[in-house]
Order: structure tokens, then C-alpha cells, then sequence
């Protein structure tokens, strides 16, 4: 799946031997490549003054422009249907986030460059990416809740699942996955569900329907535990929800080091 509808573009490019019904949709859009998290010391924010070389952020273009490259030439792009993305617009936005938070995003970013919060940054190029990521995604969901199919994979950045209702956290702006769920709810879809697989506990998604009983939130991620102000969720066993929301958080913490052993593992008997 990770926003006017007329902006998005629907010419597909089928590959020679797959019928549509074979297809992926991917969508895309090269503007989220404008984002520029930032340089310094890995693992540290900073710029220490005396290195000739900094280290790239670790969401940083160059990794989605390969994973683009991938699926464009590799084995499986025969499979692929490509669609152009678009920006979300703010009443989309509203539909996840509070407007106090969206207004604080809108004055850092005309303000020409703000650290967010750890790690994190709005550098010039920043929001235009992040409201294409967001409208991306969404244009995703829509391809399928329209009924052109049933799986498609959004391909954005900045990511997303680290996003509240009303902060940043983790290189994540706007919770792309969040927005799509709400348009699935609002489309009429009575429950919808969100498997969450990376290294950190997807605690913005969970946060955003931590206290209802439409959204099943579940993520397999390392037992890392609250890191700071912006991320106070510990994504622990004992998080599950509140409220209507009790039961339908699902959180899957493994030790460090599990490797994919472990992750399957946890996929099939969780």
C-alpha cells in the first residue's frame, strides 16, 4: 500500500508477459527524492567540525533511488505497472494529524531549515516530499479501494510510521500509512488492519488508533523501548491499546540479533 485524485497519473506500462490481473502497482513520484535528511557523525546529529567526510543520513535519496533502479530493471519489473504520485492536500492531512501540528511543519518549513527533533530535519525540499509521500500513498489505497486491484506498493520518502497525531519522530513527518487507513474507514471499510515489519516499533501508527476497534495495528520489531520525548511508546507486550482500542494493538518485540529466523518464526505463530 505506505493525496486531488485527477492529479494522479493512471497511464500503466505493463510488462511483456504479465496480464493486468498479474500486476503490481507501484506508485512513485522522483519529487520525494528532493528531501534531504542531512549529514554528520553516524548515529549523532551532528557536524563535529574537524572531517573532511560526513556520513549520510540513514534515509537518505541515493537508498530509494536504487530500490527504483530494482524494481525498474531487475527480475520482477516485467510484473510491475507504474503510477505517477501527488501531494496530499491539507484537508488530508487533518484527517490523521492534529492542525496545530501541521501548522508547526508549515511555518519550520518557511522558515528554511528546523531540526524537528532528534535526527530528524526539514531542510528546503523537505515538506514538498513529505506531502508527496503522504499524497502517494494515499493515491495507492484509492487505486485499490476504486477496485483496479488488489495489492499496491507505494515506494515514498520520507517515511512515516514514526509520525503521531501530533509530532514528528524518527525521520518521519507525516504518517503515510495512517492516512491511507483513515481514507480506507472513511470509503467504508469497517476494519482494517496494519502489519508493521522494521528494526522500531511503528508507535505513530499505533498511536493514532491506539483507542478504537476499526484499526488492528501489529508490530514485529526490535525490543528497543522508548527513546526520547518524541517517542515515548516502549512497544512492549503490555501496549494494547485503550479503551475500544484494548486488544487491537499488537506488539511483537524480539531480541536483538533474532536475524530472519526469528522474524518468520514470529510471522507464522504470532
Amino acid at each position: 500500500m505506505e493525496s486531488s485524485v485527477s492529479s494522479v497519473a493512471m497511464a500503466v506500462e505493463p510488462g511483456p508477459h504479465a496480464t493486468g490481473e498479474e500486476m503490481l502497482a507501484v506508485f512513485w513520484h522522483e519529487g520525494m527524492l528532493a528531501h534531504d535528511a542531512g549529514c554528520g557523525v553516524y548515529g549523532r546529529d551532528i557536524d563535529p567540525g574537524f572531517l573532511d567526510v560526513l556520513d549520510q543520513h540513514p534515509e537518505n535519496a541515493d537508498r530509494v533511488r536504487n530500490m527504483v533502479s530494482i524494481l525498474r530493471r531487475g527480475p520482477i519489473a516485467r510484473f510491475l505497472s507504474w503510477y505517477s504520485g501527488r501531494p496530499a492536500h491539507a484537508a488530508e492531512l487533518l484527517s490523521f494529524h492534529s492542525a496545530e501540528y501541521i501548522e508547526e511543519l508549515v511555518q519550520a518549513n518557511a522558515s528554511g531549515a528546523k531540526k524537528i527533533c532528534e535526527c530528524t530535519f526539514l531542510n528546503p525540499g523537505s515538506w514538498d516530499a513529505a506531502l508527496l509521500a503522504a499524497g502517494t500513498t494515499i493515491s495507492a489505497i484509492k487505486h485499490i479501494l476504486d477496485g483496479h486491484g488488489k495489492i499496491a506498493y507505494a515506494l515514498v520518502r520520507p517515511p512515516g510510521h514514526h509520525a503521531q497525531p501530533d509530532r514528528a519522530d524518527g525521520y518521519c513527518f507525516l504518517n503515510n500509512a495512517g492516512l491511507a487507513v483513515k481514507l480506507a474507514l472513511d470509503s467504508g471499510r469497517r476494519k482494517v488492519a496494519v502489519v508493521d515489519i522494521d528494526v522500531h516499533y511503528g508507535n505513530g501508527t499505533a498511536e493514532g488508533f491506539y483507542h478504537t476497534d476499526s484499526v488492528l495495528t501489529i508490530s514485529l520489531h526490535m525490543k528497543h523501548g522508548s527513546w526520547g520525548p518524541s517517542h515515548p511508546q516502549s512497544g512492549l507486550v503490555d501496549e494494547i491499546g485503550e479503551g475500544r482500542g484494548v486488544g487491537y494493538n499488537l506488539n511483537i518485540p524480539l531480541p536483538n540479533g533474532s536475524g530472519d529466523a526469528g522474524l518468520i518464526l514470529m510471522e507464522n505463530n504470532a
